[in-house]
């Protein structure tokens, strides 16, 4: 896969895991009065920032295996594997009747999140505009 194939991917991966990240801090603002609701975010970048880390690195150390049944010390994780993942915060709690949405918190986070979303929507355009800059010429 080629440098240019390779970071748009990346890029609308990220831009998927912002749109699910947007739907789940308007659905936590939303239920922002229900007893007992816990809050959900999304796990993306730390996972994928992993896997693109454990593709050029290999551990100092790594244990060898004498039996291909063996479990191995260390794999190559392939980023293109990484999916956003819902995770739920039941350990907090903001309100008296269990609930813990922040509104304020909630509020800016989606803007957070709005502002990464035109962050790699900028920078998908200006791959693509390189390209374009080399087909014109």
């Amino acid at each position: 896969m080629n440098n240019f194939s390779r970071t748009l991917d990346l890029l609308n991966r990220a831009m998927d895991a912002g749109m699910l990240r947007n739907s789940v801090y308007a659905d936590n603002l939303a239920n922002k009065d229900v007893p007992n609701w816990k809050r959900t975010e999304v796990n993306f970048e730390s996972e994928l920032k992993k896997a693109v880390l454990s593709e050029n690195h290999k551990p100092s150390f790594e244990m060898t295996r004498t039996d291909p049944r063996h479990v191995s010390s260390w794999t190559r994780l392939d980023y293109r594997n990484v999916q956003p993942r819902r995770t739920l915060d039941y350990l907090s709690s903001y309100n008296n009747n269990g609930n813990n949405v922040d509104p304020e918190v909630e509020f800016n986070k989606i803007l957070k999140n709005q502002l990464q979303y035109t962050l790699y929507a900028h920078a998908a355009a200006f791959e693509y505009g390189q390209v374009s800059l080399v087909l014109r010429s």
